[in-house]
């Protein structure tokens, strides 16, 4: 079945989503919140973290006969129905998104994997894309160690007798003893199921370039695994599924462990597991396209993150009034500010403003942009803060404080990913000479 193809933020009439109905039926009305403990991956993953994305906002909302996407692109399945959020900046194929991707992720080209990459398994292509970043996420807390029961028949009993075992491998005695003992152990069911799908990744075309990214990670797994034997694939996936893993300080390898899951249960076309039907990749667009722009500009401002908390900024001394600016610049003598903005140039309006002109007054700057996406060749708008009053009729704009609406085109005409890219380049040439 071919993908249904949406675009964020936009309106849709409900009965054009009929050959995808068994995902609506889940994600329609759903916070991010609801979806991400359902199990679909949400970037960014901290929710409770990000001021971009709400807790409370949703993928698709029902207004009367119509659904309303939201801010969000990505891809949805549910048995063999796709569905395929993309972004509203593009025309014909969404170059943009895919590229977007590759910046931000360091996801492999997705042209130089056409022959392993088609439509139907864009999702699951994804889905083995990501195996790398969850690997360091979670590797960072060390390798995954816990309990278990290993099974032993020798002279040197150290746990529990198992009887029956004893009389089936012993008999007649000949001074063993069939026994088993837990053990705290790295080579365990969850750590095996990492093995696995390391095993699985390899085993494809581009599988070793992709995992060269986190080759200290997977050196890390490959050693703590020295039981890995590929007969065990089924019982080890079936393993997982019943030990979920719940202790908070490893939530890490519980979104790696459902992640493995998924990636070894695609060749079956079974993706969902348990009671889940729907699965999926979930991109909040804001944060797409700021984390892009970053890597435009990051040689020119400094970069505080809210979703990781990283280079807070007050407004006020004695920490009141927590900020964070997309964009501080890196040089003080003439401090500038910029702002993200995932939206068409004409929705750049009234709290966007205010919000900026708060950061300009905090940081003493007197100029400001707004880094947008253009899709149709507008020009840059200059404002200029007013002085004066209306009450007394002597309202002038200002020579010294501007702020710039300054868009990075992106292609409409394309002919393939290539040639977008080529566009785009040139383009992102364009975009950063006003700041040399």
């Amino acid at each position: 079945m071919n993908p249904l193809k949406i675009k964020d933020n936009q309106l849709k009439l409900k009965t054009d989503f009929a050959d995808v109905k068994a995902i609506t039926d889940v994600i329609a009305d759903k916070t991010f919140e609801q979806l991400e403990k359902d199990g679909i991956f949400v970037f960014p993953e901290i929710i409770k973290d990000a001021d971009d994305i709400s807790r409370n906002q949703m993928v698709l909302q029902s207004y009367n006969d119509m659904y309303a996407s939201g801010n969000v692109m990505g891809f949805l399945g549910a048995g063999e129905q796709r569905l395929v959020i993309e972004s509203r900046f593009s025309t014909g194929e969404d170059y943009l998104f895919q590229y977007l991707l590759n910046k931000v992720m360091d996801f492999p080209n997705l042209v130089d994997l056409e022959a392993n990459a088609n439509q139907d398994n864009a999702l699951f292509n994804l889905l083995v894309f990501l195996f790398p970043h969850y690997l360091r996420k979670a590797a960072r807390k060390g390798a995954f160690k816990t309990y278990i029961r290993r099974q032993y028949n020798d002279a040197n009993v150290r746990g529990t007798i198992d009887v029956a075992r004893h009389i089936r491998m012993n008999t007649p005695f000949i001074g063993k003893i069939a026994y088993s003992q837990r053990e705290y152990s790295y080579d365990n069911y969850l750590m095996e199921l990492v093995r696995h799908t390391i095993e699985y990744i390899k085993a494809k075309p581009y599988g070793r370039r992709l995992l060269k990214s986190a080759k200290d990670e997977v050196k890390l797994v490959v050693d703590s695994t020295p039981d890995y034997s590929p007969g065990d694939r089924r019982k080890i996936i079936e393993d997982n599924k019943k030990n979920t893993i719940r202790h908070a300080y490893y939530h890490e390898y519980r979104d790696l462990q459902r992640l493995c899951i998924l990636i070894l249960q695609n060749e079956k076309q079974q993706m969902g597991y348990g009671k889940r039907k729907v699965y999926g990749i979930l991109f909040d667009g804001a944060w797409l396209w700021e984390e892009y722009v970053n890597s435009l500009v990051d040689d020119y401002f400094y970069h505080p993150m809210n979703k990781a908390g990283k280079d807070k900024q007050w407004l006020f001394s004695g920490n009141v009034g927590l900020i964070y600016p997309d964009f501080i610049s890196k040089d003080a003598s003439t401090r500038v500010i910029a702002d993200a903005k995932y939206k068409p140039i004409g929705n750049i309006a009234n709290q966007d403003y205010l919000q900026v002109l708060a950061y300009m007054y905090r940081f003493d700057a007197k100029r400001a942009f707004y880094f947008y996406p253009e899709a149709s060749d507008n020009e840059d708008r200059d404002l200029w803060l007013n002085q004066g009053s209306s009450f007394e009729d002597d309202v002038t704009a200002r020579k010294d404080i501007c702020l710039t609406k300054h868009g990075l085109i992106i292609p409409q005409n394309a002919d393939s990913y290539k040639d977008f890219e080529k566009q785009i380049r040139v383009n992102e040439s364009r975009f950063m000479e006003i700041l040399k």
